[in-house]
């Protein structure tokens, strides 16, 4: 898939893809962070998900030839390939390996997404928080001597758009996590001091996290 696109590198703060519009070419993110965010009919923006190094983004429109639902920043220097919808179509059609390999990754992102909106409507925000960082432990954290470094940094108010809360509720309930050393916070860092007791807290089972 490398050799399919050209190849761009944008700093952060960067829109590689934009929400509403109509393109039909997809994104191979090689290295760096970025935010997947929707406008909300109030004019908030919410934060759906983060895509890292080996994540596709904007399949969707590449295979239907829909507008873009939702628009996808770069959080820090990001490298990337741009690849058109017909390359990117012939490729599965030669590789059905890929093709079941993608139908994977969708499959993963919508149990994700379905699973978020079982937690705002069943658990309390406490639970949901947890289970946020939990996640976030699970896909962008690294083991330190202390517990897992989350190398993500996410301001509070993109925490609680994630979460489904608000940003007052958030930081007390990160208040509360600090004092029962669960996590340690500092500038948009995050470590997970007790990794198995977040994980009960947000009442998640050893495989789902």
């Amino acid at each position: 898939m490398l050799a399919l696109g050209v190849r761009r590198q944008v700093p952060a703060g960067q829109i590689l893809i934009h929400e509403g519009q109509r393109q039909s070419h997809l994104v191979l993110i090689e290295e760096g962070l970025t935010k997947v965010t929707a406008a909300l009919p109030d004019g908030r923006t919410a934060l759906l998900s983060l895509r890292v190094g080996g994540d596709l983004v904007g399949e969707m429109s590449a295979l239907n030839d829909r507008p873009r639902s939702a628009t996808i920043t770069a959080c820090g220097p990001t490298r990337y390939s741009v690849i058109t919808s017909e390359r990117f179509r012939t490729f599965l059609t030669g590789n059905p390996d890929a093709a079941l390999e993608l139908a994977a990754m969708v499959s993963d992102r919508l149990r994700w997404s379905n699973r978020r909106r079982i937690d705002f409507s069943s658990y309390p925000v406490k639970i949901r928080v947890a289970r946020v960082i939990a996640e976030l432990s699970r896909t962008h954290g690294r083991q330190a001597p202390h517990g897992v470094v989350i190398d993500v940094r996410l301001t509070q108010s993109e925490l609680a758009s994630i979460c489904g809360a608000s940003e007052t509720s958030v930081q007390k309930i990160l208040r509360e996590l600090r004092t029962d050393g669960l996590v340690d916070t500092d500038y948009r860092r995050m470590t997970v001091r007790d990794l198995p007791r977040l994980r009960s807290l947000g009442q998640l089972e050893p495989d789902e996290c």
